[in-house]
């Protein structure tokens, strides 16, 4: 049985939109905001933060060395933009460099092509009742479930 499709979730920005030069941390932050306000759908608790292994947010965190409920504490309390929030992370944990950001984005912005991810973006599609490649990687499918994209359109 398909998950209902798409997942809209006002206020939540699409993997690929850059803070600072980086894919995904604004996402990270969104979600942080939304959880707290109650916004963030109940099935997603298990896969924010590092609690769930090579989760795009446990990715981020891992980048940045820094611990995922500081970025959480420190985002809800609120007074910081997006881009002072990524100036906190780089001054905890790592500053990377540009080549390290370049490699960063271009490593998540293709996650599932090809690569130990294609599993299971598969069988995301599959969740949502549609066939292998309609989505080559894991943000299109973000983009796709969220209704940013649309079969077709990648």
């Amino acid at each position: 049985m398909a998950l209902p499709y798409p997942t809209i979730i006002p206020d939540l920005r699409s993997p690929s939109e850059e803070v600072g030069g980086l894919v995904y941390f604004g996402r990270m932050l969104d979600k942080i905001r939304l959880a707290a306000a109650g916004r963030l759908p109940e099935g997603w608790q298990a896969e924010r933060g590092q609690g769930m292994k090579n989760s795009f947010d446990d990715r981020c965190c891992k980048f940045l060395s820094i611990d995922y409920a500081a970025i959480e504490a420190e985002t809800l309390k609120g007074g910081k933009t997006d881009e002072e929030l990524l100036e906190w992370a780089f001054r905890q944990g790592h500053r990377p460099t540009m080549e390290e950001i370049e490699i960063w984005n271009a490593f998540m912005t293709k996650r599932g092509w090809r690569d130990a991810g294609t599993q299971r973006l598969n069988e995301r599609l599959a969740e949502i009742g549609l066939p292998p490649g309609t989505v080559q990687t894991m943000f299109e499918f973000i983009d796709l479930d969220e209704g940013r994209l649309h079969p077709g359109d990648s």
